[in-house]
């Protein structure tokens, strides 16, 4: 499993790290609202933090980022040069647990290949939360449900896929810089939408990076954090994902 992860996904985000941070920049409304709604000297973390555009969001709070792209890592190094970000992987986070007082997921948990490696993602984040209700994680999956997305896959769809991701030609040339604007994914205006970045069509020569994602269905989010030991706090449904506030229950 690890090195299937480790193809379609760890050396694909090392690849097309500068294209996707150039679709990452708008916070996405839920995670902004947790985010500025914590108390001021709260201490948090965000696993998967890609290109940090979470970090900076509420200066009143402190938050260590980390990922398991090294280029990821230091476009975010960039971006949130006050805060501190690692390249760690999220099933070996580098911190003692019970550290933060809250922590963020945002399309992260549904890269693990296997339930297994699901559920103990999400128990490695609990165990970096304060115990007994004094922290709580935020976390964000895709959903199966997307009748009304580009995709369209509904609860009949597979829910293990490999989606495609084309490297347009600006971003094979590391000589020129990213423009926030140049990306046609929906998420560059909006959150983690389910939408894959795509080059135009007649653009034959780009090559597709293929990630893996396990989509996930109604209710299987909160299932893997009660199996990981968690307790749900809030859930819903938002633009093609599913999420979950949790807390550890010990």
């Amino acid at each position: 499993m690890a090195a299937y992860e480790d193809q379609h996904v760890h050396q694909v985000y090392d690849k097309i790290a500068s294209h996707f941070s150039a679709t990452r920049y708008k916070p996405w409304p839920i995670v902004h609202e947790f985010l500025t709604t914590l108390p001021p000297g709260s201490v948090g973390i965000d696993v998967g933090c890609g290109n940090g555009k979470y970090l900076n969001i509420n200066p009143n709070v402190f938050i260590v980022g980390s990922d398991r792209c090294e280029n990821l890592v230091k476009i975010a190094k960039d971006q949130a040069p006050t805060q501190d970000v690692a390249t760690a992987d999220i099933l070996s986070q580098p911190h003692r647990p019970s550290s933060f007082d809250f922590a963020l997921s945002i399309a992260v948990i549904h890269h693990l290949s296997s339930p297994e490696r699901r559920v103990e993602a999400i128990a490695s984040i609990l165990e970096l939360l304060k115990p007994a209700g004094e922290g709580k994680a935020l976390l964000y999956v895709w959903a199966l449900e997307q009748k009304n997305s580009r995709r369209g896959w509904d609860e009949n769809s597979e829910q293990d896929v490999l989606v495609p991701w084309v490297l347009t030609k600006q971003f094979k040339e590391p000589s020129k810089k990213k423009k926030m604007g140049d990306s046609t994914e929906s998420e560059s205006t909006s959150g983690p939408s389910t939408e894959n970045t795509e080059s135009s069509a007649d653009n034959e020569d780009s090559k597709p990076f293929l990630r893996y994602y396990h989509l996930y269905k109604q209710g299987e989010l909160e299932d893997n954090v009660r199996s990981a030991g968690g307790n749900v706090l809030n859930s819903g449904y938002e633009k093609d994902n599913w999420w979950a506030i949790v807390e550890r229950t010990t």
